[in-house]
């Protein structure tokens, strides 16, 4: 039975483990393009799971109800928000939040790039991003049973964390399928729409988001934390919803390579062999280099949204509104400089990409904690210019490794990107904590993030770039 003419061919027995880049598998397409249908479907899986970040994780569940004073106890939330004590109780919420991120990060570090590569070997990426979309939305079903009580802080943040390891399996089998519908003339453009797509999407929803709040929540009563457990349960649907295309029109990048099928947990056992191949290869070493330096900056572009609205509420006193329209402007400028950036990715290269982004980034933070006094007008300016290169980086990022992945390795290598990525991602959430802990001032925090992205920026000036289309 031939292969589909839109479907990657498995990588012949004898590279599977020589380290050696025999086919890349973008370039298994040539030239011809993939249906803009395949294309479409494809980024709309960002679109369809974006809410989860942007929604829930960032902008309106965690900062303007899990971690407000409707989670601390009646004495503490008695007290004036000015005290020590009730800074400090605030404080607290804000870094259990990030301890639930740490353990997400240690449980996508464990299985992501063994289930990418178990994958890969069966020829089943739709179906473990299948399984992974599934149960990110049923963790984003279980907040609506998240009322309101210091008890049912850490149910909120368990749903959470878990939603996000589930949500990374997801992304690892949806990274491989890029392969599948790109070659190197547009994957650079192919991978700026896709996370575009999903920053678009987040505004749309924070938009719906303002109408409901706008319309006092259509006469619903805000008992109970009623509206915030409703959104979460909005966020679950329209993630059923805009995920289907993807399921029907999109291929699997690879057949699968039966050589490779193994037990769990000898899948360990092979992985190790698969990293030192990386490693010892002189044809791979710079992917091996890559994915340490990007698992850094990555956690540090993690750690921009994953605090910055709590950074916006608890030290620049955003109220619900005004950090919902930032959340859409942030979320409009960051989707159209990812698009923008997507073409320049091919034009000039990924490499060249990221470094510019992750400098403005420097720099916009370190803006951002030094002129904290000066009002919300530092937040406004530094956090859009934060946010204006974020997705650039991550798309860039999302490139750089696409260019480099062997045929039939798609789901491995990317498994791995995101392993490395949880490696380090104790490193934004852990400066976060700890300086947090250490200061019982929120601003500390945004010196963490910086550091972690000045580390990432530092590991990647000496890697090598993929050769340009």
């Amino acid at each position: 039975m031939s292969a589909p003419e839109n479907s990657a061919a498995p990588t012949p027995e004898g590279t599977a483990n020589s380290g050696a880049v025999a086919v890349i598998g973008l370039d298994l397409r040539g030239e011809t393009p993939a249906p803009k249908k395949q294309v479409y479907s494809w980024a709309l899986w960002d679109w369809a799971t974006q809410p989860f970040n942007t929604v829930i994780l960032t902008f309106i569940f965690t900062a303007l109800y899990l971690t407000t004073d409707a989670f601390l106890p009646p004495e503490i939330a008695a007290l004036d928000p000015e005290s020590g004590a009730y800074k400090a109780a605030e404080a607290g919420l804000a870094s259990g939040l990030g301890l639930g991120s740490t353990i997400a990060a240690l449980a996508i570090l464990v299985l992501a790039p063994v289930l990418g590569q178990r994958a890969d070997a069966a020829g089943r990426q739709k179906l473990w991003l299948g399984i992974g979309t599934g149960a990110l939305i049923l963790c984003m079903f279980g907040l609506w049973f998240v009322e309101p009580a210091p008890a049912l802080f850490w149910v909120g943040v368990a749903l959470i964390s878990a939603g996000s390891v589930f949500g990374e399996i997801a992304a690892v089998n949806s990274n491989a399928m890029l392969i599948g519908i790109a070659n190197p003339k547009t994957v650079g453009k192919i991978s700026g729409l896709g996370w575009g797509f999903g920053y678009i999407g987040g505004v749309v929803a924070l938009v719906i988001v303002i109408v409901f709040y706008a319309m006092d929540w259509f006469g619903l009563s805000d008992e109970g934390g009623l509206p915030f457990r409703l959104i979460a349960v909005g966020c679950a649907v329209w993630a059923i919803i805009f995920s289907i295309p993807i399921f029907l029109n999109v291929p699997e990048p690879s057949l699968g390579r039966p050589e490779r099928r193994v037990g769990f947990f000898r899948s360990y056992v092979l992985l190790t062999k698969d990293v030192i191949s990386l490693y010892r290869s002189p044809e791979t070493r710079p992917t091996f280099w890559f994915l340490l330096a990007s698992a850094v900056f990555r956690d540090g572009l993690g750690g921009i949204f994953a605090f910055g609205a709590i950074i916006a509420g608890q030290v620049f006193g955003f109220k619900f509104l005004e950090l919902a329209i930032f959340g859409i402007a942030a979320n409009l400028i960051a989707g159209l400089s990812t698009i923008l950036a997507g073409r320049l990715d091919d034009r000039f290269g990924p490499k060249r990409i990221i470094l510019a982004a992750l400098g403005a980034m420097i720099l916009a933070g370190l803006a951002v904690f030094l002129l904290v006094d000066a009002g919300t007008v530092v937040f406004w300016i530094g956090g859009l210019l934060l946010c204006a290169f974020v997705g650039p980086a991550q798309a860039a990022s999302r490139s750089f490794l696409a260019r480099v992945t062997p045929a039939g390795r798609e789901g491995e290598i990317f498994g791995l990107y995101a392993t490395t990525g949880r490696a380090a991602s104790w490193m934004a959430s852990g400066a976060w904590t700890l300086l947090i802990v250490l200061t019982s001032a929120t601003a500390f925090g945004i010196l963490g993030i910086v550091l972690v992205l000045l580390i990432g920026f530092l590991l990647l000036l000496p890697v090598k770039a993929p050769q340009e289309a």
